[in-house]
């Protein structure tokens, strides 16, 4: 039952908000599902509702925000403290992996579990495989087996997409099935090393949270008890743990979720569509609200979208509006190849920049990272500088890990892993002294004092009191992680120059960024752990001043820019050439568009190369299936050639050929009807709407026919979307 109530203070909440915000922000108890079209308020309806509860008398401790980015639940609940007070800065917030973090350290006393675990992150257990590998006999350089990329994808893969290893195997990577009973042995002797060390990877935060609540009544009445709502943003990039979890702590129906089914793209991490599309099922008595009102586009763009999506065969049934007026047809660029693809980018970019519009409003998305290296070089022949997002986060440099090891060992003496990486940086000391010396001391009741008792000779015996000295020194009580810092420093620097001799200078710029991390906290545990679950970027990767940025759609998703370039829209590159439909891969692809299509706030261009090259190979490329399903009045049309400007075409082209004339037409034979796949047979004469007459060469794989045409050359069609017919003789 719902008991939606203003109360006094309510008012001033909701000034601002649409109505459907205004339904979400007034519900009263019980599950409320809340689909959010993208640009439609989402963040502003969730600031809206902690501030609603808090000021309705509920208490902030007893609120749990759960997002994907722990900027994200800061700026929410900055936002909501703007509204109400202080008092929302006690939500707890953050994201599934960090509050699980949190709740083990409290809780975990209920499985056994240590409070002073580890957290690794992917470098560290991509170290921990290769260990196991090196113990097992399955490295060196005569060996033939996976790497160890391959092996903790598949790990980590079976927890978050809820499968066995054996069936990830078989369905996804038959190729390696002959080491399938190797990863096993492997995957075993993984959980046991973290065990035995008081370590966890990402994985083991989500599965020991989902532990504590089906397994520990006691535990989940108590977290149940003390969250008494429940907010999760985002809800379609959910896996199934993270959906269990939700599902376990809200057993009193107190629960939000806000996400957008047509924006559910990461399916690759684990994230399964059929959350958001069964919650109703889970939580009884489900309210539904839709916002679909979009503040971000014009109208000519949300047209699109929609149009985009409806062809999606399951969603939930929405349209985005909004109430402005104007705004410019989406562009579709019809290009001779992927050269004249980035020229026509480039060029456009140009007119725009020069137009007065900052480099930065514009953005270039593309399926894949490789798709934008034609782009890349025509950006840089024309000394026009750009971003390509996704660098290295800080804590991810190799100097940054060598200072964290200190504080990791201090908050985790069980901590091999960091134990070996402060070794390793004494003179003479190898990987097999290292792990001997670790060994030793994890095994005695404080390592470091025990470190100072092992044996050791002349100037090696002089650098291990040294590291002894420096360690002793950050066990004292009441010490800032930035005075800690300073005293790792006092010991590391002259290890530092010496390691990296030759960038150290460049190097430190990194060190000193870290530091201005650690000032900002009080307690070197909370350091230690947001410097595994939420690493910073480096100040190389993120800055970006006033360029171009060129991005990966899935790297796009939840940001917005004035005008934005999606690229490379053609038959096997978007979607790839191994996804075919129907299927959840197929639809996932094409919702990636819409996220795609959706970024742009005012002017959107969409572009696809007639030709590409494919393993050395030139094969004709129509346009994407989702672009051919869109309304031809959606979207205006041009023409960019191999030399010369785009020219406007008379219409939108309607199938996988462009509507040109084709010299079919002055053949001197006809078409007859279109022919089936399995009617082709090398030798045969067959017509092409727009490559004309040609002889079919060869049958090069399921769904590829390679056909020589007479005027255009030879050409590898893709079946499921160019359509040949058998060529008549009209003598």
């Amino acid at each position: 039952m719902q008991n939606d109530t203003l109360f006094p203070a309510g008012e001033a909440i909701l000034e601002g908000l649409n109505p459907a915000q205004r339904a979400a922000v007034l519900h009263g108890s019980g599950p409320l599902l809340v689909i959010a079209g993208a640009g439609s308020g989402k963040t502003r309806m969730l600031v809206h509702r902690m501030a609603y509860l808090v000021a309705g008398g509920a208490a902030p401790e007893s609120i749990l925000l759960l997002t994907f980015t722990r900027k994200a639940a800061q700026n929410m609940l900055w936002r909501a403290a703007q509204l109400t007070g202080a008092n929302c800065r006690q939500v707890m917030g953050g994201t599934f992996h960090a509050t699980a973090n949190l709740l083990l350290r409290q809780y975990g006393r209920y499985l056994d579990i240590e409070p002073n675990f580890s957290i690794i992150d992917r470098a560290d257990a991509e170290g921990i495989i290769n260990l196991i590998k090196s113990s097992l006999g399955q490295s060196g350089a005569d060996k033939r087996f996976p790497s160890k990329r391959v092996i903790l994808n598949l790990i980590s893969g079976a927890v978050n997409k809820n499968a066995s290893l054996e069936e990830l195997v078989m369905t996804g990577a038959m190729h390696l099935v002959e080491f399938l009973d190797d990863f096993q042995e492997i995957a075993g002797h993984y959980a046991a090393f973290k065990r035995d060390h008081g370590l966890m990877d990402y994985d083991d935060l989500l599965v020991n949270w989902h532990r504590l609540l089906a397994e520990c009544e006691a535990a989940r009445a108590a977290l149940s008890a003390r969250f008494q709502h429940v907010l999760v943003d985002e809800y379609q990039d959910t896996n199934h743990l993270q959906a269990e979890i939700v599902r376990l702590l809200a057993g009193h129906g107190n629960v939000m979720v806000v996400g957008d089914d047509a924006q559910s793209i990461y399916s690759f991490r684990g994230a399964d569509f059929a959350n958001i599309m069964r919650f109703e099922k889970q939580f009884p008595g489900v309210r539904r609200v839709l916002l679909e009102q979009n503040y971000r586009s014009t109208r000519p763009i949300l047209e699109l979208s929609n149009d985009i999506i409806a062809h999606a065969e399951e969603h939930f049934d929405k349209a985005l509006f909004t109430e402005s007026e104007g705004g410019v047809l989406p562009e579709l660029a019809v290009c001779a190849n992927e050269a004249a693809e980035a020229r026509f980018v480039a060029d456009r970019v140009e007119q725009l920049v020069a137009g007065g519009l900052p480099a930065s409003e514009i953005a270039v998305l593309f399926r894949s990272a490789f798709h934008s290296f034609k782009l890349e070089i025509e950006l840089a022949g024309r000394s026009l500088t750009f971003e390509k997002r996704g660098g290295l986060k800080l804590t991810e440099s190799a100097h940054t890990k060598d200072v964290l090891a200190f504080f990791r060992v201090t908050v985790n003496p069980r901590d091999e892993l960091s134990w070996s990486r402060l070794l390793l940086q004494l003179d003479r000391v190898g990987p097999r002294t290292a792990q001997k010396i670790v060994r030793a001391i994890t095994a005695e009741a404080d390592p470091v004092a025990a470190l100072g008792r092992y044996p050791g000779r002349g100037s090696w015996q002089a650098q291990l009191r040294q590291l002894v000295a420096c360690l002793t020194s950050l066990q004292g009580e009441g010490q800032t992680p930035a005075a800690l810092f300073d005293a790792v420093m006092g010991y590391y620097q002259p290890v530092f120059e010496k390691l990296y001799f030759d960038d150290y200078p460049k190097r430190s710029r990194d060190l000193d960024q870290l530091k201005a991390l650690a000032a900002g906290y009080g307690d070197l545990r909370a350091f230690v752990d947001d410097t595994a679950l939420d690493p910073p970027e480096s100040e190389a990767a993120g800055e970006s001043g006033h360029r171009l940025v060129l991005s990966t759609i899935h790297s796009a998703k939840g940001l917005e820019w004035t005008v934005v370039f999606v690229i490379g829209l053609a038959v096997g590159r978007f979607p790839g050439q191994y996804v075919l439909p129907p299927g959840e891969q197929w639809e996932e692809e094409r919702r990636l568009f819409y996220v795609a299509a959706t970024r742009a706030k005012k002017r959107l261009f969409l572009s696809f190369p007639r030709e590409m090259f494919n393993s050395g190979q030139r094969v004709y490329a129509g346009m994407s299936s989702f672009v051919a399903e869109l309304k031809p009045v959606l979207y205006q049309t041009v023409t960019v050639e191999q030399q010369g400007p785009a020219r406007a075409g008379a219409g939108a082209p309607r199938t996988d050929a462009v509507p040109e004339p084709g010299p079919a037409s002055a053949a001197s034979s006809r078409l007859g009807p279109s022919l089936a796949p399995g009617e082709l047979l090398p030798g045969m004469r067959v017509g092409h709407a727009f490559f004309g007459p040609g002889t079919i060469s060869r049958l090069p794989a399921p769904g590829r026919v390679e056909v020589l045409f007479d005027r255009h050359g030879s050409k590898i069609l893709h079946l499921d979307y160019a359509r040949l017919s058998k060529l008549v003789d009209s003598g």
